[in-house]
């Protein structure tokens, strides 16, 4: 059994898996860690492997009290990836990017991939049909969208995610709920129409927090996985053990 961690930019995400199976989910806040971890390898006695990939605020420290216990892995630069980074900058490339293309590499192989990453920010990463990393975007999210409205207005709320169904917003709060939300759904379509001019053939993987919220609104075939980073670290790990 493996534990999976994704520690992002707000909260902790994990999974045991047996092989390809997730057995458990969890989400926690970043202060418990020692206490969750704790209580899920306690009830998984078999697993033997942690394997991490963080983009958030974590001393290492807190998971390697448990090295007594299993074998600590963090996804790091120097990793063996299935493909080859062509970004500009590679070691400036967040470790959770690179192993969401490493799980659409090993998941979706000889095909054009688009990955969408919804969370805090949105990450759109492409990866070519020869396993090349070619790059992508970065914007912010939802919840980023709607906290930079209030942080940098006088008199506009901080408002919650919302689902709407018009474009004409009849009043402040409508009007924010449809600059945010539309907003955000053009922005995805027209990233995906641009790639189209790029390449017409290509797959796309849209993940992450807002994954549920997102894909009823987007007419595209896509894969929808909240889970999509998780399975990927956990494909990651296995493809490292394979081929080292």
């Amino acid at each position: 059994m493996i534990l999976a961690i994704d520690v992002g930019n707000t909260r902790i995400k994990g999974a045991v898996f047996e092989q390809d199976t997730i057995l458990e989910q969890f989400v926690f806040e970043k202060k418990d860690i020692e206490k969750k971890i704790s209580t899920i390898l306690l009830k998984y006695e078999k697993c033997y492997d942690i394997i991490i990939a963080s983009v958030g605020e974590v001393e290492k420290n807190a998971f390697l009290l448990f090295e007594n216990k299993v074998k600590i892995h963090f996804i790091s630069h120097l990793d063996l990836f299935p493909f080859s980074n062509r970004y500009a900058t590679p070691k400036t490339l967040g470790i959770d990017r690179m192993v969401l293309a490493s799980g659409a590499v090993l998941k979706y192989p000889k095909q054009n991939r688009l990955v969408i990453d919804a969370g805090t920010c949105i990450t759109y990463d492409y990866i070519n049909a020869d396993d090349e990393y070619l790059g992508g975007a970065i914007s912010p999210g939802l919840q980023l969208r709607y906290k930079a409205l209030n942080d940098y207005t006088s008199k506009l709320p901080l408002l919650e995610l919302k689902d709407i169904n018009t474009v004409i917003g009849d009043s402040t709060a409508a009007s924010m709920h449809s600059g945010v939300v539309n907003g955000l759904v053009y922005e995805i379509k027209g990233f995906i129409e641009e790639y189209k001019e790029i390449d017409a053939n290509f797959i796309i993987i849209l993940t992450g927090g807002d994954t549920d919220f997102l894909a009823k609104r987007l007419k595209n075939t896509i894969f929808a996985n909240s889970n999509f980073l998780l399975e990927s670290l956990n494909q990651t790990f296995q493809y490292k053990i394979n081929n080292d």
